[in-house]
């Protein structure tokens, strides 16, 4: 075997052009791939971050059946007294939890006295909404972001501030229909203007839960949701996991369900589109995979061409047909890791240099968001392995042909 690795190597130093084409190919096909995995890959974990941390959290605990329902924004699926304390005292038991934020939710009429609109509410305490969701803040286009709001005042969306011309500083009144379908209405202070998202979430503005409480006559314990956050978004499998057993298995006196959990993955539309990035990864791969194995197949089999009377002189000396098999794979299994080698290297300095320059980009009227292309050790092992064992798959079929061939009509050949 050990003669067989020399004789190949010394083979792609004779052929130093068609080593250099083949693996200058190889070499482009993984530096292209790691760097879209990991440029693709900071994108991804970029936009995740700033949906799960200025209004998701990592996970939402809700009472049964309350997400089906969630566009009507019902108050009769609310958790309450008992069920809240559980949860609570279950999330103290999870290291991996951060922080956690109680928020009742809620659909009123909002009038600015002149006009009225509908819009849609969370109520927060603002100390544990800052922690579980850290970006909020920054959705803030104008008024104070300090201590996000008090009782009395409301962040509106940009979407009914344009609107209705409603200002920083403007008198309003929310109505709203509480649980007994009784009617209330209450004063607020607008404090703020929140920037617009997609989707329902484009009319929802932000209250203090105290104010929610006394605009639905609300007395005891009760939140809509809890929004968790995590120490690190890694870990979100994991506690998924360990919530989804504990509050999963609990049911109440008729034998149903009481809680359920949900990943921001289930709540957020975003996900389809990090679902599409991961695809287009896919595809990247598939198309470096291509990209090898015709680059290989086409090097070995003009080997196999221009050294047919190589091949049937160490024929004729009695090789036999396995070694001369083994000799043009092993040609291939080189080549395949000197490409993936220096491009594997050049991958690592350019992610290196895209990290020290610092390059930022815009996203919405996000401006200034810093690119982080990182890359994990399983992406370049798993890309890696892949070019290689392609590149010895498309050694196969001309190492089969070099080795079946007849050595009097191979020596016979001009």
């Amino acid at each position: 075997m050990y003669n067989i690795f020399k004789l190949a190597t010394r083979n792609l130093f004779r052929y130093k052009r068609r080593t250099l084409l083949t693996s200058t190919l190889i070499t482009l096909g993984v530096v292209s791939v790691l760097l879209f995995i990991s440029i693709s890959g900071s994108f991804k974990a970029l936009m995740v971050g700033q949906i799960t941390d200025s209004m998701l959290g990592h996970i939402q605990i809700h009472k049964k059946g309350y997400l089906a329902s969630i566009d009507s924004l019902p108050l009769n699926r609310n958790l309450t007294g008992k069920q809240i304390d559980k949860v609570v005292q279950i999330l103290a038991e999870e290291d991996a939890v951060e922080a956690y934020s109680m928020r009742i939710k809620l659909g009123a009429m909002f009038s600015n006295f002149i006009e009225t609109t509908n819009i849609r509410l969370n109520a927060v305490t603002p100390a544990d909404e800052m922690k579980a969701a850290p970006l909020l803040t920054d959705r803030i286009l104008e008024g104070e972001k300090e201590n996000l709001l008090k009782p009395g005042e409301i962040l509106i969306p940009e979407l009914i501030a344009r609107g209705m011309k409603v200002k920083v500083g403007d008198g309003i009144v929310l109505v709203a229909n509480n649980k007994d379908g009784s009617v209330n209405g209450q004063n607020f202070m607008v404090r703020g203007i929140l920037e617009g998202i997609s989707g329902p979430g484009g009319r929802d503005g932000m209250v203090h839960i105290d104010d929610a409480k006394a605009l639905l006559r609300i007395g005891a314990a009760e939140v809509s949701e809890i929004a968790i956050r995590l120490k690190d978004i890694d870990q979100l499998p994991a506690v998924f996991a360990s919530l989804q057993e504990k509050l999963g298995s609990m049911k109440n006196q008729q034998g149903m369900p009481v809680f359920e959990v949900h990943t921001w993955e289930k709540i957020s539309p975003f996900f389809n589109i990090a679902k599409m990035i991961d695809l287009m990864t896919f595809f990247i791969k598939i198309m470096l995979v291509a990209i090898v194995l015709v680059s290989i197949m086409n090097v070995m089999i003009m080997a196999v061409y221009e050294r047919i009377n190589e091949i049937g002189t160490i024929s004729a000396i009695g090789t036999q047909p396995n070694k001369i098999l083994g000799l043009f794979v092993v040609e291939g299994f080189l080549m395949g890791i000197l490409g993936t080698a220096v491009g594997t290297v050049i991958s690592l300095i350019s992610i290196a240099v895209m990290n020290a320059t610092q390059i930022s980009f815009d996203f919405g009227r996000q401006t200034g968001l810093l690119l982080s292309p990182t890359i994990g050790a399983t992406d370049v092992i798993l890309v890696v392995t892949i070019v290689i064992a392609i590149a010895v798959i498309a050694s196969l079929q001309p190492a089969w042909k070099a080795s079946k061939m007849d050595p009097i009509t191979a020596l016979k050949h001009v």
